[in-house]
């Protein structure tokens, strides 16, 4: 049989997305009415078709029933335990406690520079500091989870004393229950809780919300000659199917955030194509999230025009993601590319 997708396009913003969810024209994505869309892309692995919400009524009984299932999923309101959706997207800020990650390796790796970065992604509009003590760059490999607490333990009391939304990004159950005493809000594993078998039992034990990541293959080889049937529906059913499997085991609650892994297992055209198209990703039901920043496929996009930061490149990403709805956008350079953010609302929107 075979299988449809439903695809928010064309949006709306601001007082012109209210005014259209108030006459019923348009739809809002995660019950934001600050952000809302009027057409669908129905979607097959054969063939594709937008439409008008308006015309939806004169689908077949079977893709009528489907599509307005995935409308409720995309409209439905997002929620998360300790973090509002009220005024997107939500900056996640980037805190490697590593020397080897591949933009900012060895930046923060003590104690005075990494609470100094604390205070500077807090000020800079942050509302989420992601928090690693392992690299996942392309071609890394393991480090023993003994090291990987030391490099966190250091820093995350602090972290946790200025009382803000705190995102642990690790693959392993032991750093996880390590950093419970200091009441983590979200878990970020990057490796879709496949890398260690239990994590499932400390997420359904601790009932903790996480991010539900996509990642081909390893870290030592994801980027070496990726290849997907449809890297955007691919990963779509990905997620479809982990969802189940942690439902099965007995996780229940929607504190779940998706985020389809750009530049982990994919070359640029996958990646081109994921942020073209991610908001397919919001008839899941769940917030979408984005880490775009400082990216390979910048540099293999700006060619001669690639710079250290590609602050650039991040910044226009980060518009791009949130002009199709996405919730989170995990950054480095909070500041500029929430400069960026006001600056295009305020000429764009208002």
């Amino acid at each position: 049989m075979q299988k449809y997708y439903t695809r928010a396009c064309n949006f709306y913003y601001n007082q012109k997305s209210i005014r259209n969810i108030k006459k019923k024209i348009s739809f809002p994505i995660g019950g934001n009415k600050s952000c809302s869309f009027d057409t669908i892309e129905i979607i097959t692995r054969f063939n594709k078709k937008k439409i008008n919400i308006k015309s939806i009524k004169n689908l077949p009984p079977k893709i009528k029933k489907k599509v307005l299932m995935d409308i409720n999923k995309i409209s439905k309101t997002r929620k998360i335990s300790n973090l509002k959706f009220n005024n997107l997207p939500i900056l996640m800020g980037v805190l490697n406690i590593t020397p080897d990650s591949f933009s900012d390796g060895g930046k923060f790796i003590k104690k005075v520079s990494a609470r100094k970065q604390i205070d500077k992604l807090i000020f800079d509009g942050a509302r989420i500091i992601d928090i690693g003590g392992e690299s996942t760059r392309p071609g890394s490999t393991e480090i023993l989870q003994t090291e990987e607490w030391l490099r966190l333990n250091k820093i995350m009391g602090y972290l946790k004393s200025r009382k803000f939304f705190v995102s642990l990004d690790t693959r392993k159950s032991f750093i996880m229950k390590k950093a419970l005493k200091y009441n983590i809000d979200l878990i970020n594993d990057v490796s879709g809780l496949s890398y260690d078998k239990e994590t499932i039992n400390f997420l359904k034990k601790t009932q903790l919300p996480f991010v539900l990541h996509h990642m081909k293959g390893t870290t030592e080889n994801m980027q070496k000659n990726p290849s997907y049937k449809n890297v955007l529906l691919d990963i779509y059913d990905f997620f479809e199917k982990k969802l189940k499997i942690i439902r099965d085991n007995g996780i229940k609650h929607n504190n779940i955030i998706l985020d389809p892994g750009i530049g982990f297992g994919k070359n640029m055209k996958h990646n081109i194509t994921l942020i073209n198209n991610v908001s397919i990703f919001h008839s899941l039901g769940f917030p979408v999230m984005l880490g775009v920043s400082r990216k390979r496929f910048i540099k293999d996009i700006s060619g001669q025009n690639d710079s250290k930061q590609r602050i650039g490149g991040t910044v226009s990403s980060c518009i791009f993601s949130m002009l199709q709805g996405v919730q989170i956008l995990r950054v480095h350079d909070v500041n500029e590319v929430n400069q960026g953010l006001k600056v295009f609302k305020k000429l764009n929107f208002n």
